[in-house]
């Protein structure tokens, strides 16, 4: 028996809505580039299923199928921008307050006296 996996029974909101923005770009880029579903599901070596569900912005939709779409349509550079450091605001505000190399578990309490 397989764990239920909340994320894609309940995605949050701003998740949901990115992949169906995601999924509704990719659509349009597909039809600007003039290519059908069968055409592009052959060239990521897919099925037309997974196109369609990532077109739709499924959570389901595996990761490397969204990758491999942007990378069909010249678009894969984004991708690994997406989680850029230089952009991580937020990170480079706790960055200032404590300096991590790595991140670490607490230790527990130690016996040596």
């Amino acid at each position: 028996m397989t764990a239920k996996n909340n994320l894609v029974q309940a995605p949050p909101f701003e998740v949901d809505r990115a992949l169906k923005k995601l999924g509704a770009d990719l659509r349009t880029a597909r039809l600007r580039r003039n290519l059908t579903v069968d055409a592009t599901a052959a060239k990521i070596g897919t099925g037309r299923r997974a196109i369609l569900d990532a077109e739709k912005g499924k959570v389901s939709t595996q990761i490397g199928v969204y990758a491999g779409l942007l990378w069909a349509y010249g678009l894969i550079d984004r991708l690994g921008d997406s989680a850029d450091p230089r952009f991580d605001e937020e990170g480079q505000r706790l960055a200032l307050i404590q300096d991590r190399v790595h991140a670490r578990s607490p230790k527990g309490l130690d016996n040596d006296f």
